[in-house]
């Protein structure tokens, strides 16, 4: 990859752009499954994590806090350095932060099924086809009645009603996808079926220049 993905979490410090507006959304589909979430234990994993600025804030703030135990995986290792930092800062000793391949299903052995799965920029990176098998993944990943959160740009051709179609079909709630931003899209979906062992040693999908 080329892209400078530390530099890129500058547009998010911009109050009015899509980035912050999306960040935004996110954070309040956060806080949403945490409220709806039952009582006891949960868990929490979030795929290219990025500087975990959807997460940990949320988190931190959030009276089920200490009930959460979360990893946040991301390749940048200034990118996780922040993240690191924020969780810490923030006092929260059971969120982990890796530094390595977020697409590796064996980042996630330990801590699946999860209550709460992110997969926030990564769908407009990926292939079409490794967007249809993460989401076959996420029926892995994802606890009975957790929930999914993803991103996905709305640029031609709009990949967005596929990839809502695709959660159902592996058993997840129809959700909802909302726009916080032009181009942008937020989806939302509670997983509905019962998960499947999740696959050692498995790839799930590529970033693209």
């Amino acid at each position: 990859m080329t892209r400078d993905w530390y530099a890129w979490h500058g547009d998010y410090d911009e109050a009015d752009s899509a980035l912050s507006r999306r960040l935004a959304e996110v954070r309040l589909r956060v806080r949403e499954a945490l409220d709806a979430a039952p009582p006891g234990p949960l868990r929490a994993i979030s795929l290219c994590a990025g500087q975990g600025r959807d997460l940990i804030p949320e988190l931190a703030a959030h009276p089920r806090r200490d009930d959460v135990t979360a990893r946040l995986v991301e390749r940048d290792p200034r990118n996780a350095a922040v993240a690191r930092s924020a969780a810490r800062a923030a006092g929260l000793s059971a969120v982990e932060v890796v530094t390595g391949d977020a697409a590796r299903t064996d980042a996630y052995a330990d801590l699946v099924p999860a209550d709460l799965v992110l997969v926030c920029g990564v769908f407009g990176n990926i292939s079409e086809s490794d967007v249809r098998a993460t989401v076959r993944h996420c029926a892995a990943l994802c606890a009975t009645g957790g929930t999914v959160l993803w991103t996905r740009h709305r640029r031609e051709p709009d990949l967005v009603p596929a990839i809502r179609g695709w959660f159902m079909e592996e058993g997840f709630a129809s959700g909802t996808v909302s726009s916080p931003a032009d181009g942008v899209g937020v989806g939302a979906h509670r997983f509905l079926g019962v998960p499947r062992p999740l696959p050692s040693g498995v790839t799930m999908f590529a970033f693209v220049d």
